[in-house]
């Protein structure tokens, strides 16, 4: 299969990018830069020019293609509503080249979309808009009912693993050593679901292989909730930092634009993707990548 891919040069979509040439498709990935597209070619990929704001590029590419993942997202977290409203914008150019061929297009979200006191699965869908995420998931709806087959991937808040500079773990870090501290909220009970980026790698060629209706939704969560405590005092244990307990007025003076992250609840599960897709994961966990030397190197 030939696949168009977004974001392939990011940290999950390398990772999503070998993983496809490995099991024997064609790979033509998206690039915005000279270093993005060398990137590309060093991975064994074809170059396709262009940018999640270039309508004409994304469709060109989605109608070469037999199949499309998109895992392109602005990561101007402090932007975040304004780049979501782009991704929206790209669903639905794309979703229109893709309209009644039958090819599938492969969307990447978040479990955080879904807010329930009770665990999240691939059955909930959208009761409101209380993430700016919402904007992905109404686009795939809205191409859906157009006639395309597109599912959705949802990946958890942590997705973790070599390579990653600019998740929530690095942000978190950051954080930390600008503050002087690592913090929770109260005693770090909320939870974050976690995947390492090679298992979510896999399973999205699964999904680009499945022949599932469209407005399928999939879980990439390995860890059903970590306790925000244990990512804290991780944190605070490898950079010698104090672990700090925040109260609910100390949020936004702590993590400023990235309190809305902090407080994420977000127990899920994979059960239904497992069953769908014989999915499991089997790299490392959360815990284990902080407790390693993936975020925190020895010689540092």
């Amino acid at each position: 299969m030939r696949v168009f891919v977004t974001g392939a040069t990011g940290f999950v979509g390398t990772a999503v990018v070998q993983e496809l040439l490995s099991a024997g498709h064609q790979v033509t990935g998206l690039a915005r830069s000279e270093a993005a597209a060398q990137k590309l070619i060093d991975l064994g990929a074809e170059v396709h020019r262009g940018d999640l704001n270039d309508i004409p590029s994304l469709q060109a590419g989605a109608t070469a293609a037999d199949g499309v993942i998109h895992l392109g997202f602005i990561h101007d977290f402090s932007r975040f509503k304004e780049m979501c409203a782009v991704d929206g914008k790209a669903i639905e150019a794309i979703g229109e080249t893709l309209a009644g061929t039958d090819r599938p297009f492969i969307v990447t979200s978040g479990t955080g979309v879904i807010a329930k006191d009770s665990i999240i699965t691939e059955q909930d869908r959208l009761q409101d808009d209380h993430s700016p995420r919402s904007a992905t998931e109404r686009a795939v709806d809205k191409i859906v009912a157009k006639g395309v087959r597109a599912s959705v991937v949802r990946l958890p808040p942590c997705t973790h693993g070599e390579g990653d500079k600019g998740g929530f773990i690095p942000l978190l870090t950051g954080i930390a050593k600008e503050r002087g501290s690592s913090a929770m909220i109260k005693d770090g009970s909320n939870v974050w679901p976690a995947v390492h980026k090679e298992d979510a790698a896999r399973l999205y060629r699964l999904a680009l292989e499945a022949n599932a209706p469209g407005g399928t939704r999939y879980h990439a969560v390995a860890e059903q909730g970590v306790p925000f405590k244990i990512i804290a005092t991780a944190i605070g244990e490898k950079l010698g930092l104090p672990v700090i307990s925040l109260q609910p007025d100390d949020i936004a003076a702590h993590f400023t634009w990235f309190a809305y992250f902090a407080q994420f609840n977000n127990l899920s599960s994979a059960a239904i993707t497992q069953n769908m897709l014989g999915w499991t994961p089997i790299h490392p966990s959360l815990r284990e990548d902080l407790e390693g030397d993936v975020y925190f190197p020895a010689n540092n």
